[in-house]
């Protein structure tokens, strides 16, 4: 695995992502390390790979089991303030794209888990840092499921897969990872063009259309998922016809609420 430095940096032809790169065999958690050389002025597009993450961790304050065969990179971002609210719909387009392109069907539920016929084979999380209470840099973490068998560990098994398991081969996590990179380079370079972005990003949604039920600290909503709005957010029609709009929240699909 270290070589996958060597092979990104042979192959890497990107603007920004992945111009400054570390590997580690065993981390704590590929978004701490990123963080501490974001806080230490690294570059922008500067990304973090580990073989191995022992404590990482997801969205809502969840852990992200990392075993050896996944892809765990984190990579720091110095976005516009007026961009910030399409790291979510770029960071799991460049994922989407990328499972795609290996000749796999998967979908996005709102706003990024990456779902494989309803099981999640990729977790996002983004983190920012403050600095005279304006963002300084983002650090978007980015875990897939390459090549372990998701049914050998138990804590995942009833609603994980991975590429591995789709596609019944293994696949080289540095070609996954130059796709992936490759992706989100251009999509953050077309931040200036946010209708396109979260156009797409709708489209690609398990989400959309279905009734849902979205938690959100002690409070539940359920309602239909029509769209998501400009910011990124989702809008909910719940049973008295008005519209809720949903900045952040735990979401569960659960019916087709389509007529």
């Amino acid at each position: 695995m270290p070589d996958i430095v060597d092979y990104l940096k042979t192959n890497l032809t990107t603007s920004c992502i992945g111009k400054e790169l570390y590997y580690l065999a065993i981390t704590s958690s590929t978004q701490d390390v990123a963080r501490e050389k974001a806080d230490h002025g690294a570059p922008e597009g500067t990304a973090v790979i580990a073989g191995i993450q022992q404590s990482g961790r997801g969205r809502l304050g969840r852990s992200w089991l990392s075993p050896e065969g996944g892809l765990a990179t984190s990579i720091v971002l110095r976005p516009a303030m007026s961009t910030v609210h399409l790291l979510p719909a770029i960071t799991a387009l460049a994922v989407f794209r990328t499972i795609k392109s290996l000749g796999v069907e998967a979908t996005i539920k709102w706003p990024n888990d990456i779902l494989i016929g309803g099981r999640k084979v990729c977790g996002i999380l983004i983190e920012h840092g403050l600095a005279d209470n304006a963002i300084c840099y983002s650090v978007i973490g980015i875990g897939i499921n390459i090549n372990f068998d998701t049914a050998l560990y138990p804590e995942i098994s009833g609603f994980a897969t991975s590429l591995s398991v789709q596609l019944g081969h293994e696949l080289p996590v540095g070609q996954v990872a130059l796709r992936l990179y490759t992706e989100l380079d251009g999509l953050y370079l077309k931040t200036a063009k946010p209708d396109t972005i979260l156009s797409e990003w709708a489209a690609n949604m398990n989400t959309i259309g279905q009734r849902v039920k979205v938690q959100s600290g002690n409070s539940i909503i359920e309602g239909i998922a029509e769209s998501v709005n400009r910011s990124g957010h989702l809008l909910l029609r719940i049973d008295d016809n008005s519209v809720q709009e949903i900045v952040a929240g735990d979401v569960s699909i659960i019916s087709d609420g389509r007529k």
